[in-house]
């Protein structure tokens, strides 16, 4: 028999933004953090994070009814704990914290994603941009705190997929990686920790090179991940057997990502490998609905850099040269594409 169509999925999709709010509401607030191991009840909460008693219960019970917090009890003297999740990915005082990511979304994206109709009309950014400002990468550049706040944040949900690379890629036939753009480090750091035989290194501007030393040193594995800096349009890579590119190519037109392509092809060994690490879109554009909407932010924030398809991938490397390809799917909507010259 078949079921009547339902506008349920329409509706949750309608309002998703409410659930979405809420969530980054409590991270801007730093409600995970100040929580911490502890169990209040709504009052003590409300006075902690000075919230009206309006907000009590319902903020937090949407927390709970989101799967976001824990609540024991029933009532006015009911107590709030963090989830599991919480504890390790939204307390800052957990090195796993992705809250950095969260609290950009809320103060930025969120607002600009309100342009997203102009967005598709134009095919201009809708960022600072649009207000005569500095664009992103440009403004967070100039200010070498912020810049590390923001690679903080990055480091928290890049670190999960790196974490797979590490444990899914077969690294035994190489014995040197460059990550370009490699951030903190935070790729070299997780392959190395695994891959006693590999040396690496992570490639990013000057104005990267003391962050990326400072986590590198914090992590132990100095004697085996160094850093080297420099415009990765400008300047040659270093030679390596394998070359990783983690939420790079996205980042840039069709013109961009090829040059990029290129000189990972000129930098490399033959037998040697290019890793692109991204929200890869399946290749028949039907499934990964967070590869499809970053691709919408690239509109938002670049407007003509764009997400996309293991498929496109293996088009433009065989362009340059690249003669074998496979896809890892790592983990949540995330693959790594390669590409073996």
């Amino acid at each position: 028999m078949s079921h009547s169509p339902s506008p349920s999925s329409i509706l949750q999709t309608a309002f998703g933004f409410w659930n979405s709010k809420v969530l980054l509401t409590a991270v801007e607030v730093r409600l995970f953090t100040k929580l911490g191991d502890r169990c209040l009840t709504g009052t003590e909460l409300c006075q902690i994070l000075q919230f009206h008693p309006r907000a009590n219960p319902d903020f937090f019970d949407a927390l709970v009814a989101m799967k976001f917090l824990d609540r024991h009890g029933d009532g006015p003297h009911a107590t709030y704990s963090n989830t599991p999740e919480g504890t390790i990915f939204l307390d800052e005082s957990s090195p796993r914290y992705i809250g950095g990511l969260l609290v950009m979304l809320n103060s930025r994206l969120f607002k600009f994603w309100n342009d997203l109709p102009e967005a598709l009309r134009t095919g201009q950014p809708q960022n600072e941009i649009k207000h005569g400002q500095k664009g992103m990468f440009e403004e967070l550049y100039s200010e070498p705190a912020r810049l590390e706040q923001f690679l903080g944040a990055m480091t928290g949900i890049s670190r999960i997929n790196f974490e797979a690379f590490a444990e899914k890629f077969d690294f035994s036939k190489f014995r040197t990686l460059c990550d370009v753009g490699g951030a903190t480090g935070i790729l070299s750091i997780e392959v190395a920790k695994r891959h006693p035989h590999l040396q690496c290194t992570s490639f990013d501007l000057p104005v990267v090179e003391p962050i990326a030393k400072k986590h590198i040193a914090a992590a132990g594995v100095a004697h085996r991940v160094t850093t080297a800096s420099g415009d990765f349009f400008k300047d040659l890579l270093p030679k390596a057997d394998l070359i990783t590119m983690g939420m790079i190519l996205h980042d840039w037109n069709l013109e961009r990502k090829m040059q990029l392509i290129r000189s990972a092809y000129q930098a490399l060994p033959p037998g040697g490998a290019l890793v692109a690490i991204e929200a890869l879109i399946d290749d028949a554009r039907r499934e990964n609905v967070q590869g499809l909407l970053m691709s919408l932010n690239m509109l938002i924030e670049f407007g003509d850099a764009f997400d996309y398809s293991g498929a496109d991938f293996r088009q433009w490397c065989r362009e340059v040269g690249f003669t074998r390809f496979e896809v890892i799917h790592l983990a949540g909507p995330s693959s790594a594409a390669i590409a073996y010259k």
